[in-house]
């Protein structure tokens, strides 16, 4: 019998009376209640082999009774994991589940009449007392299965029939022999440091052991289902067990690592703790295939890897596996206070099914400790579950015992053949403990003396299945628990007296091919930059195609006439606009067969209508991308509006770049300060990973930035907080003024042979200047200029002040320079901030040697580069002309900033 809620939610006696009514006359029902009286009959008159339509309509109180029970059945397979039996350690917190047979109408005078819905169960007609037993025994036992809110009835029918009969099987003994083979392994792997390395911190899985056997379930389970990569993200606790026992890591490569020995090229990194470490291999499932298992790096701020493994899994996706996310799954470890608690989270899975941020469905794995570094649950969230933001996009959630091995094995299993099935995501909440403190060192009974009492107390996961198979289990059974139980101190011998373990062998993926292509790089390389220029004919071929559109198609007039004037101004005075040259960087990029990705919020159009990378018809709403048929050989253009979400969307966009070196990948934010909302990704990731981890990340932030009169909130990207960050040449960041600069600073991101975040504060008014049109020969000689001299200037000898600068503000000076005619003042760009240009900044303060230098900046003095320059420009003498020392970024009164705009105009010149 299908799920019909509307029964559930209806009056018994309103409900006989449309029955009677459909016994008179089936026709004269709605349609719906039509169907669920047709599976009512046919439940009554097929049970126990008779033929449909064989038995006579039931009694009104009869139906009113088999409605109640149906009624229950729904309720427990709704509400069942409210009073499931999944904590391990104590009893659970009262959540109103409501299940007694009172509540539906039903006494124990009930328990032994027989009802027909029985069926309903695969039960046939039995006792009320069978059905109550039977329900306990599905729903509210070691799984409790939360899945109320799925709407969709394909996916609720197919949990439905996992729990009420795959749960139920018995395991084989090959399936019960893996598990403590696992469960071995992971004891085994914890015991071994607590005895070698006492007192070291190294965040144990020790009471949540069955981690490893759950994630060999999903991996192995995946790779039966098509699944030929997994992509895993998690924070320090279990790590390294993970390491060891799911990855295959060797110990002798973990406790290098522990000694202070790591080995880069099989860790991704040596400039972190052990537990941070990522790590990539191959393994052997038991079925046969081969699995490719990629551990990203992460730091302590917990979470923030999680978009990095879903935007690294839809790389590799698009790169190897073209886009069929069948074949490569992220895999998630939360732990229960961060999976409440941090909202990255909640940003992360609001992508899950938008066209830029698919991936096929997110394995969540919640190792839940109960507790929070000192934290009781019920201080860390208000929702029953710290899995409850599930919810929120209908993935379902398996809440299961920690101690039931078997329980988990086979949720696990469930969960990876779910997502295969419906390319969704859902989630296992793991109900463990935490043996010991937050750390090895920690005292837990500081604060929770209680349940530590408990804990202590407590046998392993281990010994808790042993036992289980000693005390239940056939024969055979119990002989594998004895002859497991002798396998596993042998093993912990044989660890203690490090006997030698071989490393898995790796086959590297194409795009790990073509990291190990570049390389990392030198000082000298940012003393120029390279030659990025395109021919000329190449040029004029792609802005041809840039403007042009299918004939059929009717771009909306307003855009067209952008276009039309972009085209006149290319034809009549042979320049280019700052949005065409930036289209003509990807469009040549492209052309050569690298791919491109951009994101961020409004990006197709652009936040200032400037970019139009995607043309809408006007009549049918049809979209064109005008860089989408360049050729009839190009890479992939892929440009997507994102949710309005910076931490989540950055930390996509940076893992997708991290997998793939040849793929150019752009976020944009809509206003160049909003970057601060993912402050995490730029601090843990994008300006230290290739120290920590030798990770080398080739990504490019657009920050529109520049003092406008738009306010505290519209102005300022933080420069300052960019380059204070700056050091070992781990970034670039520019402040480009000209269409040309912007179009060689983009494609010099795949020239090197080396990759390195590129963070531009990028032009918002000044997007339309004439001053940042180029010629077209800027666009085919050279390479990025880092710095720009002053054209205007005829005599250098005559120069008596150099206003040096950056971005926006020059635009500005040069206007007053050019009213004023004063060319005893030269007003030189300093295009790239960091890596400082220092050998061409010497050259010009030599050719100016007479003149006096002053650093002008619209940012207030504690803002902006003016900090970072005292710092690092100390080859030349010069002051600094900004705003005062400010709190707020900018002013929101339109007259006070344009009077603080003039006054530094004014004092530049004036000085």
């Amino acid at each position: 019998m299908k799920d019909f809620s509307f029964v559930t939610n209806s009056h018994p006696a309103y409900i006989e009376s449309l029955y009677q009514d459909y016994r008179k006359d089936p026709g004269a029902v709605d349609p719906e209640w039509g169907k669920f009286f047709e599976g009512f009959d046919f439940a009554v008159n097929n049970v126990n082999g008779k033929a449909p339509g064989a038995g006579a309509p039931v009694s009104s109180d009869q139906l009113t009774k088999e409605l109640n029970v149906y009624r229950l059945i729904q309720a427990y397979r709704k509400k069942g994991h409210l009073i499931s039996k999944t904590n391990p350690i104590r009893e659970r917190k009262d959540r109103q589940a409501n299940l007694d047979i009172s509540f539906f109408g039903l006494s124990d005078a009930d328990l032994k009449t027989e009802f027909y819905i029985g069926q309903e169960l695969g039960l046939g007609k039995t006792s009320l007392e069978n059905i109550v037993s039977r329900l306990k025994q599905v729903y509210t036992s070691a799984v409790g299965l939360e899945y109320a809110y799925v709407n969709d009835a394909k996916k609720v029918e197919w949990l439905q029939r996992e729990m009420e009969t795959t749960l139920q099987r018995a395991l084989t003994l090959e399936q019960r022999k893996r598990i403590l083979h696992k469960l071995n392994q992971g004891v085994i792997f914890e015991k071994f440091l607590h005895t070698k390395y006492i007192g070291q911190k190294r965040f144990g899985l020790e009471g949540g052991e069955n981690t490893i056997p759950a994630l060999d379930a999903i991996i192995n389970t995946a790779a039966g289902e098509g699944v030929q990569e997994a992509v895993i993200g998690m924070a320090h606790r279990g790590r390294l067990n993970v390491l060891a026992n799911i990855l295959g890591k060797t110990y002798e490569q973990i406790f290098n690592e522990f000694e202070g020995h790591a080995v880069p090229d099989l860790t991704m990194g040596s400039g972190d703790v052990k537990y941070h470490l990522g790590f990539r291999s191959i393994v052997d499932t038991p079925g046969g295939e081969k699995v490719n298992l990629q551990l990203l790096p992460n730091p302590s701020h917990l979470e923030v890897v999680d978009p990095l493994v879903t935007g690294f899994a839809r790389s590799k996706a698009d790169v190897i596996y073209n886009s069929d996310y069948d074949k490569i799954l992220p895999i998630l470890i939360h732990g229960d206070a961060a999976v409440a608690g941090q909202g990255v989270i909640y940003e992360l899975i609001q992508m899950s099914n938008l066209k830029g941020y698919y991936t096929g469905g997110t394995m969540h794995l919640v190792i839940n400790n109960q507790i929070g570094f000192t934290t009781d649950f019920d201080d860390a969230r208000s929702s029953d579950y710290c899995t409850s933001i599930a919810s929120t996009v209908q993935a379902p959630v398996f809440h299961v015992n920690g101690d039931d091995a078997e329980a988990v094995v086979k949720v696990s299993e469930i969960a990876a053949r779910y997502r295969q099935e419906f390319n969704s995501d859902i989630f296992i909440d793991l109900l463990c403990y935490r043996r010991h403190g937050h750390n090895e060192g920690d005292e837990p009974k500081f604060t929770q003396p209680s349940l530590y009492a408990l804990i202590d107390k407590h046998p392993n996961p281990r010994e808790v299945y042993t036992q289980y198979l000693l005390q239940n289990g056939e024969s055979e059974v119990q002989d594998l628990a004895k002859e497991m139980e002798k396998g596993f101190w042998a093993q912990l011998q044989e660890r203690l007296d490090e006997v030698r373990q071989h490393p898995l062998p790796y086959t590297y993926q194409k795009p790990e091919q073509w990291w190990q292509e570049l390389r990392k790089s030198r000082p000298e390389d940012f003393d120029a930059s390279p030659v990025t220029a395109v021919k000329e004919e190449d040029v004029r071929r792609l802005i041809g195609r840039l403007m042009t559109w299918p004939k059929e198609f009717v771009p909306l007039r307003k855009v067209e006439k952008l276009l039309q004037d972009k085209i006149k101004l290319y034809e009549t005075e042979g320049k280019v606009d700052w949005a065409t040259g930036e289209l003509l960087a990807y469009a040549s990029l492209l052309s050569e067969g690298r791919d491109i990705r951009m994101s961020g919020e409004d990006v197709k159009r652009g936040t200032f209508s400037h970019r139009h990378a995607i043309l809408t018809d006007e009549n049918t709403n049809a979209t064109y991308s005008r860089l989408g048929s360049l050729q009839d050989k190009q890479g992939s253009f892929r440009i997507y509006n994102s949710l309005l979400s910076e931490f989540a969307v950055l930390g996509f966009e940076y893992g997708y770049a991290m997998a793939n070196p040849n793929s150019l990948v752009i976020w944009e934010a809509q206003y160049g300060d909003f970057a601060n909302g993912a402050q995490t990704v730029i601090d843990q990731y994008i300006t230290s990973a290739e120290q920590k981890w030798t990770n080398q990340n080739g990504m490019v932030m657009l920050l529109p930035h520049g003092y406008e009169g738009g306010g505290p909130d519209h102005s300022n990207a933080r420069p300052e907080r960019f380059l204070q960050s700056c050091a070992e040449y781990n970034i670039i960041v520019t402040n480009i003024t000209t269409a040309a600069n912007f179009f060689h600073a983009l494609r010099r991101q795949l020239t090197w042979q080396f990759r390195k975040p590129l963070v531009n504060f990028s032009p918002k008014a000044n997007l339309r200047h004439v001053g940042s049109y180029s010629p077209i020969s800027a666009f085919t000689e050279g390479g990025f200029r880092e710095v720009l001299d002053d054209e205007f200037v005829d005599d250098a000898s005559r120069v008596k002040k150099v206003l040096l600068c950056t971005g926006k503000i020059y635009f500005e000076l040069a206007e007053k320079q050019a009213k004023d005619n004063r060319k005893d003042v030269a007003i030189v760009r300093l295009e790239q901030l960091y890596p400082l240009p220092a050998v061409q900044l010497e050259a010009l303060n030599q050719k100016y040697k007479a003149a006096t230098w002053f650093w002008v900046q619209e940012e207030p003095l504690n803002m902006g580069a003016a900090s970072y320059l005292q710092m690092n420009l100390k080859q030349i003498n010069y002051g600094v002309i900004s705003r005062n020392p400010s709190a707020a970024t900018a002013t929101g009164y339109a007259k006070v900033h344009a009077r603080e705009q003039l006054e530094i105009i004014e004092t530049a010149f004036n000085i």
